[in-house]
């Protein structure tokens, strides 16, 4: 018997009510593809004549992932059920070549090509008008149930909520894969209605039409239960995909790879990885990443859409996105590759190394510290620990080449653009910004001062934080302040000295600070709150001695503008004794 020619439609036109998203089901990635993908995979694999796609909610995105030659979209504008979407598909339904029609459900994507044909050829053998794919489960809760008539047909599909405890004892259960006379669909597509609990048209009521009219509906029940499976919310989702993720760890293993705990390492289903490769636990290989013979990645380490030759070992907690590495390249520990990033043969990018952007040659090393992006590294070149390419001015990325043979000290900072020629070196510390010409040595850092003896200068016992001296000039308080005056302690003994005097009715205060080593802001507004203070008692507060230590941290803070402030005490007292005050200035007064 020949071939049956089929097509088929694939419904995804829903709204994920059930994954809570506002995108499609169909674009939610599944072990690295959209769940879409997989429903596409298995129509073209199984070789149907036609494909097409139901969709609806964000159809726009939805056809951006999925476009492809063979793909034929078809917009359901409302999503009023299964019926109603076939219903959308009617025009290309009827100019379709094929005899037999086989409407999947999108979000099914464990079934096979191969299961879709056998489904096809027994449609055409037993001369059905529908052909319902079924399984068997042990707990069927939840699905509609398979009640067959005489001779194996399928005389009704029950769903859970409205079936007889007889019913839910079946374990024969609906997939929602459906094959179809192409003929008699179009003939009675019409005869579905949305008079049901869920208002909705539904593609399995022709099950009951095609028996009222006496036409024969079959059943084709697979064993594995898992083609069948959908996916209705996000914790189905994972349980698909660590089904996908470790059916692909067997078939590498199989195939001569080493996954050391296939339960924790994390393979998309379009990842190749070369026979005797180690995967260590904990490792991620991602969308189309292509691992080489005898690697070894080693653990935490993800790998997305890389390329490696073989050999080559990828130390623990590495992230490689978008780039290639050749045999024999030693990468990480924590290194980062990205963005198109080229590794030669041989070379060894170390620990906190990142590469963006950048071809690294053979031979070539950075081990440690390092950001290279958009640069051009030669053969044999070393990267010392430290360097940065400062690739970004701004406005524009710049290039960086180092040419072979190059020695770049540890610490440099290359400032693109810039060329650093065959066999140069640059010394440590460096901030390169003019080319160097091959066979040259670079230097370009501050001349270094040397003070000997200040460290033994800086280890001399440091002055008090503070000292008050208090003594009486007539009716004027002198008040010698020394040391350090500072925030805390220091300056609360300063003002608890002022405040003691006004309240002892001594109200004419003069400060003295050629004493004083060190003042920090508090202690500056200590001393204007001091003068305020004594306005306010119907006093004065003037200062003294303010020696070049601190007169300009008193100038920074524009105190100088505010404070009375005289040369030397003299000076400051006898201004005191112009406003009327008589001094009595002997010097047994001291206290």
């Amino acid at each position: 018997m020949a071939e049956q020619g089929f097509s088929v439609v694939i419904l995804a036109a829903g709204k994920a009510t059930r994954f809570k998203s506002e995108h499609s089901k169909m674009l939610h990635q599944l072990a690295g593809r959209p769940l879409g993908e997989y429903l596409l995979r298995t129509a073209f694999g199984a070789k149907a004549e036609r494909v097409y796609m139901v969709i609806g909610h964000e159809g726009a995105e939805v056809r951006k992932a999925f476009a492809r030659p063979g793909l034929t979209f078809i917009e359901q504008k409302e999503q009023l059920g299964t019926g109603h979407a076939v219903k959308a598909a009617r025009v290309e339904l009827a100019r379709c070549p094929s005899p037999t029609v086989v409407v999947l459900v999108g979000d099914a994507p464990l079934h096979p090509a191969e299961s879709l044909r056998k489904l096809v050829a027994t449609h055409a053998k037993t001369r059905a008008v529908l052909t319902v794919l079924t399984t068997h489960l042990d707990n069927p809760h939840g699905y509609g149930r398979i009640v067959r008539a005489r001779g194996g047909r399928v005389r009704a599909i029950v769903e859970e909520k409205v079936a007889t405890p007889a019913q839910r004892k079946i374990r024969e259960i609906n997939s929602g894969i459906l094959c179809f006379s192409r003929e008699k669909l179009l003939a009675h597509l019409d005869e579905i209605t949305d008079r049901n609990a869920q208002k909705e048209f539904l593609l399995t009521d022709l099950v009951d039409i095609f028996n009222r009219h006496r036409l024969k509906v079959m059943a084709f029940p697979v064993a594995d239960a898992h083609e069948v499976l959908g996916i209705n919310d996000r914790a189905e989702l994972a349980q698909i995909e660590k089904l996908l993720r470790l059916r692909k760890a067997e078939a590498l293993m199989r195939e001569g790879v080493t996954i050391v705990d296939p339960e924790v390492t994390y393979l998309d289903e379009d990842v190749e990885v070369g026979r005797d490769t180690v995967l260590e636990p904990g490792v991620s290989l991602r969308g189309r990443t292509r691992v080489g013979s005898a690697c070894w990645i080693q653990q935490y380490s993800t790998l997305q859409d890389a390329v490696l030759g073989d050999r080559v070992t990828v130390r623990t907690h590495s992230l490689i996105v978008n780039s290639q590495a050749g045999s024999d390249v030693v990468i990480g520990p924590f290194a980062h590759l990205r963005d198109g990033a080229v590794i030669e043969p041989t070379a060894r990018i170390g620990n906190f190394v990142e590469v963006k952007k950048s071809r690294v040659g053979r031979g070539t090393k950075a081990l440690h510290l390092t950001y290279l992006g958009d640069a051009t590294l030669g053969e044999r070149t070393n990267i010392g620990a430290g360097t940065v390419t400062c690739n970004y001015d701004g406005k524009t990325k710049n290039p960086t080449v180092v040419e072979d043979e190059v020695f770049i000290g540890s610490g440099n900072m290359l400032v693109a653009p810039v060329r650093i020629g065959k066999g140069s070196y640059t010394a440590a510390g460096s901030t390169i910004t003019e080319d160097v010409p091959p066979e040259s040595l670079a230097i370009a850092r501050g001349k270094q001062v040397t003070k000997v003896g200040w460290a033994s200068q800086s280890k001399a016992v440091a002055p008090p934080r503070a000292t008050f001296t208090v003594r009486e000039v007539g009716a004027v308080t002198v008040c010698e302040v020394g040391g350090r005056l500072t925030m805390g302690e220091p300056v609360e003994l300063f003002r608890n000295t002022i405040h003691a005097q006004m309240d002892s009715g001594r109200a004419l205060i003069l400060v003295n600070l050629a004493k004083l080593m060190y003042i920090d802001s508090a202690g500056l507004g200590e001393l204007a709150k001091a003068q305020m203070a004594a306005q306010k008692a119907g006093g004065r507060v003037k200062f003294c001695g303010v020696n070049d230590r601190v007169l300009p941290q008193i100038r920074a803070a524009k105190l100088d503008r505010v404070l009375e402030i005289f040369s030397d005490e003299s000076a400051a007292l006898a201004s005191f004794e112009g406003r009327g005050v008589s001094l009595d200035s002997a010097p047994e007064n001291a206290q």
